[in-house]
């Protein structure tokens, strides 16, 4: 249960500071801070709910699964492979850029928009010039073998 607790702290963190703190200062910095169309907003909501959700769902496998956390400094002592990870490798950033985008949407920021392609590009660097190679020498084999079997940023459906 205390893994639960660290990995709930941590995500707290992580989104307080990436998915409120710097969203609120681009918004600031924008000068707009208004809504959207009805439609867009509702839509946008749902990404939100979504990708908090896939969040969720990342936090507690690396929990449970992987007995660690999302945090570089506290990460998973196993290899996860269940969950969401058994569909693509990173879901916990899409899950947090899906977060972005909807939020761009409910509040009609092209600079929120802005600010989820940037957190993606840098993502997809940290992935693969420190994660992958950084997996690869803690977990081996079969780290490769998930590599060949799963997409880094496509779902692949497989049961």
């Amino acid at each position: 249960m205390l893994i639960l607790l660290r990995a709930l702290v941590y995500a707290t963190l992580f989104i307080a500071f990436f998915l409120v703190v710097l969203p609120q200062r681009i918004l600031g910095v924008s000068g707009y801070w208004g809504g959207s169309p009805g439609g867009v907003e509702l839509a946008g909501t749902i990404l939100v709910i979504l990708g908090f959700a896939l969040v969720g769902w990342c936090l507690v496998t690396f929990a449970f699964v992987g007995k660690g956390t999302a945090a570089p400094f506290d990460p998973p002592r196993r290899l996860v492979v269940a969950g969401p990870y058994r569909f693509v490798r990173n879901p916990i950033y899409i899950g947090a850029v899906v977060t972005m985008l909807g939020a761009a949407m409910v509040l009609w920021s092209g600079w929120l928009v802005l600010y989820a392609f940037v957190v993606l590009i840098v993502t997809h660097l940290l992935v693969i010039l420190y994660e992958e190679p950084h997996l690869r020498r803690v977990f081996g084999q079969p780290y490769e073998d998930y590599l060949r079997t799963v997409h880094r940023w496509i779902p692949t459906w497989r049961s």
